[in-house]
């Protein structure tokens, strides 16, 4: 069996841009945050809100390797969006994030053939490849274009939705009749990040769709309003000269009637993609952040729309990767109180909460910590002092961000069983308060834990707790070390289900946790000086009924003794005579 990670953090908050329904995305470093989310929030535009970049940047700085993000939003936010003729390009997410951000629509071709033999409908190609069914394809005969739409391509035969009115047919070398396909290339530019979608279709049949192709954008989304229908034959004056690249003389428009204008809220093929060649930039307006300044609890915690559409802190149902949870900065007790329950009905989380950063009397900060109870969550003060690189300037952040990353860090360095306390704060360089020794023995014992200076020794995390009442659960190390063995276990068994229930299977699931308990016990993670003392693991007749095998249910009994961290040093020193007296 191996054990499950306790290091990955999951964060919620506001953000400048990024997704904000479906799964929470994951990122390494805090240049992937800025990739995804955007950067820094300002205090002016964002208030108490701002914390989200700054916890996760101060999260890897502190130790942290895997964090996943998931957007919060107030109802009110906008996407900006553009819209001309049939093809709609929104922002991907809310904000106003892309009013920064320049969209091209420039006509392209993935294909293109002379044409050997017309036969009505069937046109024989030099070259079918890039040709498929679905496809809208300009046809040339020297001096008019038409336009139509592939039905179905055999070997290199391709059989269009209507007989072909040109002769378009020719086998001389060089010739500059042709049958090219009709598509889009559409590119979204924001900052440093570039994503371009090339050969785009506006058909909903064919296999390079443009709403479908650029479906895994991170800036834009792309919808086809109605279906583009194929334009009349067209005969421009000049044409461009492909290999060239100078104009010349076409000849004159055959005697035909004119082509029809395009219908009202259309582009045809031949305004969007094979008129002039030009190029279109799209400027996407009417974005809004909505009101962060005063979001409610409600944009944090979410709603639960069902698998893939969850938003906010429900979005973490469909994530079991994430085993320590935060809302930095947000200290409204409905938010706190919504994530505390989460940890606890997930039983796989772990919640670092804050404290505000004006509450400094001890009296104050009892009151706050006196709302919660809980042996899932653990609460910090207070705010620590660290540079604001957005701002340019020094600020307070709240400690959840930081804890987090050191969380991660004693996890790795030493293990889950270790108190993350006696840590130095990476990057802290003052506190929003200092806490002396009778303060710390007031605070400490109700589940407080302080952030401490020390001369000489730098700004510590001193204190271990959780914010239970329950004397078993005071120790946070020793509840994640609890969720650490039970989802290790969980994660390693499932082997087990629909296996014979018999003593063979008791037998093979008692020795594999017994293995695992017994590599725990080497590493540290308990207590005793055998693994008799450390752990039991009972499974078969003294743990289950014959109507529990009768219906299916296979029940495991184990038991661990967790260490303990040494809280509180105490030297006892007596005075020692000459005589050996004490």
């Amino acid at each position: 069996m191996q054990g499950v990670s306790t290091s990955t953090a999951g964060f919620v908050g506001l953000a400048e841009r990024g997704p904000v329904i479906g799964q929470p995305q994951l990122v390494t470093s805090f240049a992937d945050y800025r990739r995804i989310y955007g950067g820094y929030l300002s205090e002016a535009g964002y208030g108490a809100n701002r914390f989200l970049p700054y916890a996760v940047e101060q999260f890897f700085a502190n130790g942290g390797s895997r964090a996943y993000i998931m957007r919060a939003v107030p109802g009110d936010a906008k996407a900006a969006e553009k819209t001309v003729g049939v093809l709609k390009i929104t922002a991907a997410s809310p904000g106003a994030w892309s009013e920064n951000m320049r969209v091209t629509v420039q006509p392209s071709s993935k294909a293109k053939s002379p044409v050997f033999a017309v036969n009505g409908a069937d046109l024989t190609l030099k070259n079918s490849d890039g040709f498929n069914a679905g496809d809208v394809v300009e046809l040339y005969d020297g001096s008019r274009t038409a336009y139509a739409t592939i039905k179905s391509v055999l070997d290199k035969t391709v059989t269009l939705d209507a007989p072909c009115n040109l002769n378009v047919a020719d086998t001389t070398v060089g010739t500059s009749k042709y049958i090219r396909t009709c598509e889009i290339t559409i590119t979204a530019r924001l900052d440093e990040t570039v994503e371009t979608f090339e050969n785009l279709s506006l058909k909903p049949e064919a296999l390079n769709y443009a709403p479908v192709r650029a479906a895994k954008s991170e800036l834009i989304r792309v919808e086809v309003l109605s279906a583009a229908a194929p334009a009349a034959s067209h005969a421009p004056a000049e044409k461009k000269d492909d290999k060239k690249g100078d104009k010349k003389d076409e000849g004159a428009p055959a005697p035909a009637a004119p082509a029809p204008a395009p219908a009202a809220g259309k582009i045809t093929p031949y305004d969007l993609c094979g008129g002039t060649g030009s190029e279109m930039v799209l400027i996407l307006d009417g974005g809004s952040n909505g009101s962060v300044l005063t979001a409610t609890a409600d944009a944090f915690l979410g709603k639960d729309d069902g698998p893939g559409r969850r938003t906010g802190l429900q979005a973490f149902q469909e994530n079991n990767n994430v085993s320590i949870l935060l809302i930095p900065g947000v200290t409204k007790p409905e938010v706190q109180s919504a994530l505390v329950g989460f940890c606890e009905g997930k039983k796989s989380c772990f919640a670092i909460l804050d404290i505000p950063m004006d509450l400094q009397k001890t009296n104050d900060v009892v009151n706050f910590r006196d709302m919660y109870d809980s042996t899932y969550a653990a609460i910090y003060h207070p705010w620590l002092q660290m540079f604001d690189a957005g701002a340019k300037r020094p600020a307070y952040f709240p400690p959840s961000g930081a804890m987090a990353g050191i969380y991660a860090r004693s996890d790795t360095d030493r293990g889950v069983h270790k108190a993350p306390a006696n840590e130095v704060v990476r990057g802290c360089t003052g506190l929003s308060c200092n806490y002396n020794n009778g303060e710390q023995d007031i605070l400490n014992p109700i589940g407080v834990n302080l952030i401490r200076s020390f001369p000489g020794r730098g700004i510590r995390v001193w204190g271990a707790r959780t914010i239970s009442s329950n004397g078993l659960w005071k120790y946070l190390n020793v509840r994640r070390l609890f969720i650490y063995v039970e989802e290790s276990i969980k994660a390693n068994t499932n082997w087990v289900v629909f296996e014979p229930n018999s003593e063979t299977l008791w037998a093979r699931v008692s020795r594999t946790i017994s293995t695992f308990l017994a590599t725990c016990w080497r590493d540290g993670m308990l207590a005793g000086t055998s693994p008799d003392q450390a752990f039991f693991v009972e499974c078969g007749p003294t743990t289950m009924t014959q109507d529990d095998i009768d219906n299916g249910r296979l029940i495991c009994q184990i038991g661990i003794a967790p260490v303990k961290p040494a809280e509180f040093v105490i030297f006892r020193i007596t005075q020692k005579t000459a005589n050996g007296e004490g």
